[in-house]
């Protein structure tokens, strides 16, 4: 985090010399006046103004520092990348024995996503979405609930009966759901409440 003292005329005079120097914007630091600086006798500057601007560490630093105090419990070798794409932040771990990362469906990687997200977007007025991964996990498991969305639709053509899957996170839902939109035979909708809920395939 860096941090910069500087001293003006005025208190703005001060905060843009900062900012030249630390070459970012008004927008990216945090400003604390420490003097505001007068005028003596007959209008001549007597005290300098004086502030400490820092710079606003950026989500992808956030959601890195965290995740790195977080695993060196787990295991120090794992290597955190970072990158953002589409307005969305994407964190790679790789390394190590990140398998224990993902825990069954993807439960201990989504919760390592939730408190990423919640640590990132704490101090911010901005939302930024977080998509944490690791062994390409997401993408495999988008692909499996792809086949289960078809299988379990074509079952549902055959039977003539509604089926409903097993609980599953709304991210997780919405892939079934987009799935199967453009069906003409079969519909989609979630029941039940949070951590439980689940979908419902029937015939439309």
């Amino acid at each position: 985090m860096k941090v910069l003292e500087k001293q003006g005329k005025t208190v703005d005079e001060a905060i843009n010399l900062a900012l030249e120097e630390l070459k970012v914007s008004r927008d990216d630091v945090e400003v604390e006046i420490l003097e505001e600086g007068n005028k003596g006798i007959l209008g001549f500057l007597s005290k300098m103004a004086r502030v400490k601007v820092t710079v606003k560490p950026k989500p992808d630093e956030i959601a890195t520092e965290f995740l790195r105090g977080l695993l060196n419990f787990i295991d120090k070798d794992v290597k955190i990348h970072s990158s953002f794409k589409d307005g969305v932040l994407n964190v790679e771990l790789e390394g190590g024995n990140v398998g224990i990362l993902i825990g069954k469906r993807g439960s201990t990687l989504d919760a390592l996503q939730y408190l990423t997200s919640l640590v990132t977007n704490k101090d911010s007025d901005d939302y930024t979405r977080v998509l944490l991964d690791t062994e390409n996990y997401r993408e495999k498991r988008e692909k499996t609930l792809e086949r289960l969305a078809l299988k379990m639709a074509s079952k549902v053509k055959d039977t003539r009966r509604s089926v409903t899957l097993e609980p599953m996170y709304p991210n997780e839902r919405r892939i079934i759901h987009t799935t199967l939109q453009d069906d003409i035979d079969v519909k989609t909708k979630s029941v039940g409440e949070e951590p439980f809920r689940k979908v419902v395939i029937s015939l439309k």
